[in-house]
């Protein structure tokens, strides 16, 4: 009796559409690896962050290297100069790119994801959207306050 791999995860499966397989070509491949989903890199950034990296990837050469220009960048992406600046940051922060003024590099992914620690809450607006007590009692409050009215109603 033939035994499968030990891990049937592992196992090498054909393609749904074998003509249709990625292969490298003349226009250049351009790939994430798959330790930015595993390792929780993927989870460490926001949406828009995210959408910056991926585009950053599929512009860059085998180097990592591209030279977009932030107004190129900007309008692909749908973003203000000011968002631009902020997620551009955030990305060299967290160790993922590199900018020398003209061009980015997208880097080898660092030992471990950056997870920003929120910001402490202060004021309250600020517990009443993130804090998870104060949302629960709020919500408590208005379903309350929504059956007494119902009460009301002849």
């Amino acid at each position: 009796m033939t035994r499968g791999p030990e891990n049937p995860s592992r196992a090498r499966r054909p393609p749904i559409i074998p003509d249709r397989v990625r292969r490298i070509g003349e226009d250049g491949f351009a790939f994430i690896p798959n330790r930015f989903l595993n390792d929780g890199f993927f989870v460490s950034l926001s949406p828009e962050e995210l959408r910056l990296y991926a585009l950053l990837v599929l512009a860059s050469d085998r180097d990592g290297l591209s030279f977009y220009h932030y107004d190129r960048l900007c309008s692909l992406l749908e973003i203000s100069l000011e968002r631009y600046l902020e997620l551009r940051n955030a990305l060299i922060e967290k160790d993922l790119i590199a900018f020398d003024g003209a061009r980015f590099q997208v880097l080898s992914l660092p030992a471990k994801p950056c997870f920003k620690a929120p910001p402490p809450l202060r004021s309250a607006r600020d517990f009443q959207e993130s804090d998870p007590a104060t949302i629960r009692q709020l919500i408590r409050e208005t379903l309350h306050a929504a059956a007494l009215s119902d009460d009301d109603e002849p």
